[in-house]
């Protein structure tokens, strides 16, 4: 989707002459488009969160939105999009021109962590065709869906590495790995462990040792991302992540003792501490389709936001390309 933005933000009612955020989504040509003007208010969330929280404006209309904080530095975004992120400074106004060329439920979301309730500062955005009251957004079933993948239930792996597996040695080893192994389908639709125990029982592998076939694993692993995914993984994790679940992954983030306190009524007596992406019995028993319902859907009552509206579909899936490099050492580092 092509963009065209520009920055400028406003302080006491006069012009600061920093170019501030306006965002034409594609090139959508009206005649005479409608012109909302919204004034946009945003709080930590204990406070109410972002005001008004929802709104509905028309394919190709231009919504010029001012946006401003009333307590801490928030940021402000728009899910599935290719929306620069921008800051929301206390004490100033930020203008930021938005026309949508095509219709659909749009989240807009804080993209700094300004409190334990961050994840919950998200509004809509309801784009309708012209001439229409409401949209009808039809999306593809994901593919935990198709599966029929029972996303809350234990994925133990039944076998695990002696060591962290090595895709650089398992390239070195020159085994000829059945193409069906290698395949995208196969790779998102099973576990790391399962794919282990098939190729153990495999003629090709009969003469390694446990740890070399979990370094073909690594290797086959790697081959179903590149170095562009790893890195917008990397980008998204650390900044979508990494407060609750850890830079390493472990689920020592910064929010990770608050969610694992049950006193806090912030969070709920149902919420459980951030998962451990360097465990490997739980981590090398999901698929990554698994992870990608726990990412879409959230982990209903647990403290794990859902992120479906607001990712890509090629943003999470980098992300879970990310996720495994806590578990496999890949030759190209994100």
């Amino acid at each position: 989707m092509s963009t065209h933005h520009r920055i400028r933000t406003i302080a006491s009612g006069a012009l600061i002459g920093i170019p501030m955020l306006m965002l034409v989504f594609g090139f959508a040509k009206l005649s005479a488009p409608r012109v909302h003007h919204l004034d946009l208010h945003g709080v930590v969330a204990e406070a109410g969160g972002w005001s008004p929280a929802s709104f509905k404006v028309g394919v190709g209309d231009l919504v010029q939105i001012h946006l401003t904080s009333g307590d801490v530095l928030h940021g402000f975004a728009i899910g599935q999009t290719d929306f620069p992120a921008g800051d929301v400074v206390p004490g100033k106004i930020s203008e930021l021109d938005v026309t949508f060329d095509h219709p659909g439920k749009y989240v807009f979301y804080c993209t700094r962590w300004c409190g334990p309730g961050h994840w919950r500062m998200r509004g809509t955005i309801e784009v309708v065709a012209a001439g229409s009251r409401s949209q009808e957004v039809v999306s593809s079933v994901p593919l935990y869906g198709q599966l029929g993948l029972d996303i809350d239930a234990a994925h133990p792996a039944t076998v695990v590495p002696a060591r962290r597996p090595s895709a650089a040695h398992g390239a070195s080893l020159g085994v000829s790995v059945p193409a069906e192994y290698l395949a995208p389908d196969t790779y998102r639709a099973h576990s790391p462990a399962q794919v282990w125990q098939t190729l153990r029982a495999l003629p090709v592998t009969a003469k390694l040792s446990d740890a070399a076939v979990w370094d073909v694993v690594a290797t086959i692993w790697e081959s179903n991302t590149s170095a562009q995914a790893l890195a917008t993984g990397k980008q998204l994790y650390t900044a979508n992540c990494a407060a609750c679940h850890g830079d390493s992954g472990a689920g020592d983030g910064p929010m990770a003792a608050a969610l694992g306190n049950k006193s806090s009524s912030e969070f709920g007596s149902g919420t459980l501490t951030p998962a451990n992406f360097t465990a490997p019995a739980t981590m090398l028993g999901a698929s990554p389709a698994l992870l990608q319902g726990k990412i879409i859907r959230g982990g209903m009552g647990t403290g794990m936001p859902y992120w479906g509206p607001v990712f890509s579909d090629s943003q999470v899936w980098a992300i879970i390309d990310y996720l495994w490099t806590f578990q496999m050492a890949y030759q190209s580092k994100p």
